[in-house]
């Protein structure tokens, strides 16, 4: 099948939805199918300087990405995603669509402007939409009274997690498959033999919790003398913050961006993620990338997180207790035989139940019912509830 997978965000930052949308189109061209990445792109320049002072990746995307426009940050559902709306996206759009003829179009967070509601209100080709946030949404308030009726373009609607689902369903209706997000499998990891160092990896949000594990890092550092690495967040954003907080940098190191190859690098290096977030999360799809490194992690006790921690693999935290968090990294980092323990044991977790390969074959499926016209499974009841998973 020729696909066009369809990100209203832009390629030049990182972010769990663009991250998992490459990390498909990959799987899927693995598998043999011609795939498009249709998303915005912010190329270096003045330009970019002012709309984006936070550090991305400017140069050109690969071959298969398709620019459609630049991005500007818009707060949403508490983080500061990068979002195209220009109005000039919708020609471009139209032509991309007209010239790449897609057996299927995929759709991530379909109702957001202007890129997936554009092509809703153009493509006619069979429409699949995954839909990744949880929480209040309060912004559907705004969009579904005026685009609101396009939902009823797409074919198959999919929620990355229970929660995902519970969110969407508030606001758009059923039913939902629930496919997981993917997780990137390094081809070997030994959890043995890490370096004294942990690790957190997300952009500098608020809701990430890089400021919890500031306030407990002083104290983590003096115990057990391990090595914090800030990777994913502007390395200015995070010396100011470590400034309000009056946060001394003794053992902290600034990674800023990184690509997909150096972050497993590191999150196979490293002896644990920290991920302390405060809430907004549906998945945790930081946590099951450094599973798939064979990497344990102490990580928020959040409804975004259950589906995903289990005490195996994770020390689970009450969100917001430096405190605590500082408790549960020496007490991780003191007993080597079970952090090894428990990094393998996240690599058996991410291998059953997040490695692409297995995520792509379902998707695939999902593709070509829908382009047989048989959307919901209509021959059994049972596959109409929402709660049944591929």
């Amino acid at each position: 099948m020729k696909i066009g997978i369809v990100v209203p965000f832009s390629w030049s930052f990182w972010g769990a939805v663009v991250e998992h949308a490459e990390l498909q189109a990959e799987a899927l061209i693995a598998r043999g199918h011609d795939v498009r990445l249709v998303m915005a792109n912010d190329p270096p320049g003045q330009f970019t300087r002012v709309l984006h002072p936070r550090v991305g990746r400017h140069g050109s995307p690969p071959a298969h990405v398709i620019p459609v426009g630049r991005s500007v940050i818009v707060p949403a559902n508490g983080s500061l995603p990068n979002i195209c709306l220009s109005p000039r996206a919708f020609l471009r759009i139209r032509a991309v669509l007209a010239r790449e003829r897609f057996d299927v179009l995929h759709l991530h967070e379909p109702m957001t402007p202007a890129i997936c509601v554009s092509v809703l209100s153009i493509a006619r080709e069979p429409i699949v939409a995954t839909h990744h946030a949880s929480g209040d949404l309060g912004w559907m308030k705004l969009g579904l009274p005026a685009w609101g009726f396009l939902m009823d373009r797409v074919d198959q609607k999919i929620a990355v997690s229970e929660r995902a689902r519970a969110s969407a369903d508030r606001w758009l209706g059923g039913p939902w498959d629930v496919v997981p997000n993917g997780v990137l499998m390094p081809d070997e990891v030994d959890p043995a033999g890490r370096r004294h160092t942990v690790v957190f990896a997300g952009r500098h949000e608020p809701r990430k919790g890089l400021q919890v594990l500031l306030r407990a890092w002083p104290e983590i550092h003096r115990r057990t003398g391990a090595r914090l690495e800030v990777a994913g967040a502007d390395p200015l954003a995070v010396g100011l913050l470590q400034t309000r907080l009056r946060v001394p940098p003794d053992g902290i190191d600034v990674l800023g961006f990184l690509s997909q190859d150096d972050l497993t690098r590191l999150l196979g290096s490293t002896k644990a993620l920290i991920a302390p977030s405060l809430g907004g999360e549906s998945f945790g799809m930081v946590l099951t990338r450094a599973f798939a490194c064979a990497t344990p992690a102490v990580a928020s006790d959040i409804e975004g997180y259950r589906e995903v921690l289990t005490p195996a693999v994770a020390d689970a935290v009450p969100p917001d207790d430096p405190g605590t968090l500082a408790i549960a990294v020496e007490r991780l980092l003191a007993d080597e035989p079970r952090r090894e323990r428990m990094g393998a044991a996240a690599r058996a977790l991410a291998e059953e139940r997040y490695a692409w390969s297995d995520i792509a074959a379902r998707l695939e499926l999902i593709y070509e019912r829908t382009r047989g016209g048989n959307p919901c499974f209509p021959t059994s009841p049972l596959l109409h509830d929402s709660r049944v998973r591929l």
